[in-house]
């Protein structure tokens, strides 16, 4: 049985969709950490927590470093050819 060849192009072109994909997934536990920031109730004696101005900035981080990632990712899949498409320009 011969070995399975994966075009190069083709194989970079469905990982970035699978990347795409996973996004929301990323996003979603990113946002989700600074639920386990320590509390002023976590740590009583020194008071130290962390301030909801710190994670209101680290929210929109993550959003806007998602939007950025998204639009990357979009921006790549858009230039590369079509998984099929005639790469030569002849049409048939």
């Amino acid at each position: 049985m011969p070995p399975v060849f994966l075009e190069r192009r083709s194989y970079r072109r469905r990982r970035m969709m699978d990347a795409w994909r996973l996004l929301p997934l990323l996003g979603l536990l990113l946002w989700m950490l600074p639920l386990f920031w320590p509390t002023a109730a976590d740590v009583p004696a020194t008071g130290e927590k962390m301030a909801m101005s710190t994670a209101v900035i680290y929210v929109f981080v993550v959003w806007l470093t998602l939007i950025a990632a998204a639009f990357a990712l979009w921006s790549f899949l858009r230039a590369s050819p079509e998984m099929g498409e005639d790469t030569n320009g002849e049409g048939r």
